[in-house]
């Protein structure tokens, strides 16, 4: 049967969609505690100076800098101790002309200090008195006064998804609560009478549902809501009622399997009904995954996966994935880990299209071999058994045995 759709690159295929997205970012309140790779909308500055006092980087003495000058083993320093800096509060003594304090990490330095010298550069002399075995510059093993961060120092920018060291910083400034990108609530459909929830036992011809959970996993990833919302049978209206319901509670939809061109497939016909533009791409040059659709439907993104579960899952990483991010107001585009390694065996290629290969990683003689885990696109368990994916360029023939190749790790 000849195909009706011309594909695209999957660059351009992405970008046809991003294009088409809407720049309003809804956003919500939350206290940091729940803020973990959220997005930042509104960029912070800060609201004081971090630290907010003089405090001490080691163990041991309060000093005036000057008292030390010269100080060494041979002809040490005495200093008298007058006291002890305490942890949480402010010293109630001020250090004077050859006077020290004990003092311990954090502390803040009490006045009249501007140094301090560490305890294993000092030993007792008397009760009261210290000997300095070495000499201290001013502002030696002290944080000063907004070191860390000035008051009206930009903190974080608009689009940052906020990290672990992000949320301590916040929380040091007195930041508790953060404005944020709502999470996009992405509803998803499976379809086809062949198909049943993994906890039914298949009858001959049928199969388990695996798409609804794979991509929900992507959807989450990517800092989106997975929304299941069931298994639909092949019939156009069941399928446009449960798509338009879908797609009215939810910020996106997905549809999975229907996607290809036959007179059973109803995908495209059904998201050209939900609002316009509709269908933007039918049809992108990669392998597998081919007859994806892209579409979008009154503002909100629609995707039309292949049903088969490793194009699915591949579809969905590539444009899936990008979409949310964007939605969240995401300032740069997260990038997949991966590695360098050698091919262990030959892979061949069409130009034209992008093939994506799931390798595992195996060690041989110090290096790190990607080898190809070959299978049928509806075969579940070469993602199970793979690392990553190798990608094939659009005009590669081919990758020869022995190549460095970049695996893109899952």
């Amino acid at each position: 049967m000849p195909e009706l759709f011309t594909v695209l690159t999957p660059r351009d295929a992405l970008r046809k969609l991003l294009d088409h997205l809407p720049a309003e970012i809804a956003t919500e309140t939350i206290p940091i505690l729940d803020a973990l790779d959220r997005v930042l909308a509104e960029s912070l500055a800060a609201p004081g100076p971090l630290p907010a006092f003089a405090r001490s980087t080691v163990d041991g003495y309060a000093v005036r800098a000057a008292d030390t000058f010269g100080a060494s083993e041979a002809l040490p320093a005495y200093l008298t101790v007058i006291g002890e800096a305490p942890m949480g509060r402010v010293p109630a003594f001020e250090i004077g002309q050859t006077q020290a304090a004990i003092i311990h990490t954090g502390g803040m330095l009490p006045p009249g200090a501007d140094a301090i010298v560490m305890i294993e550069r000092t030993q007792k002399a008397r009760e009261d008195e210290i000997e300095v075995l070495r000499s201290v510059a001013v502002g030696e093993n002290v944080i000063q006064i907004g070191e860390d961060v000035k008051t009206g120092d930009l903190l974080l920018e608009r689009g940052r998804r906020l990290r672990p060291q992000d949320l301590g910083g916040l929380a040091a400034i007195g930041v508790a609560h953060v404005t944020v990108a709502k999470r996009p609530r992405v509803a998803i459909l499976a379809t086809g009478d062949e198909v049943v929830p993994p906890d039914i036992e298949p009858a001959p011809g049928q199969v388990r549902d695996v798409n609804t959970y794979t991509v929900a996993g992507i959807v989450e990833r990517a800092g989106g809501i997975a929304v299941p919302r069931g298994i639909i049978r092949d019939d156009f209206d069941a399928l446009y009622q449960a798509a338009r319901s879908a797609i009215d509670t939810a910020d996106a939809l997905v549809l999975s399997a229907g996607s290809s061109v036959s007179v059973r497939d109803m995908t495209s016909d059904v998201i050209g009904q939900l609002g316009p533009p509709g269908v933007l791409v039918h049809g992108v040059s990669i392998k597998p995954g081919k007859p994806t659709i892209l579409a979008m439907c009154d503002g909100k993104p629609a995707f039309g996966l292949p049903g088969n579960p490793v194009s699915a899952m591949v579809v969905a990483d590539l444009f899936i994935t990008p979409t949310l991010w964007r939605m969240q107001g995401l300032a740069q585009p997260i990038t997949h880990r991966t590695i360098q390694a050698r091919l262990a065996r030959n892979v061949a290629s069409t130009p034209g299209r992008e093939d994506y290969i799931q390798v595992r990683l195996v060690e041989r003689d110090g290096e790190v071999w990607a080898d190809p885990v070959f299978g049928k696109s509806n075969l579940i368990y070469t993602l199970v058994k793979a690392a990553g994916l190798m990608i094939v360029p659009l005009d590669a023939n081919g990758v020869q045995e022995g190549e460095r190749v970049e695996v893109r790790l899952f």
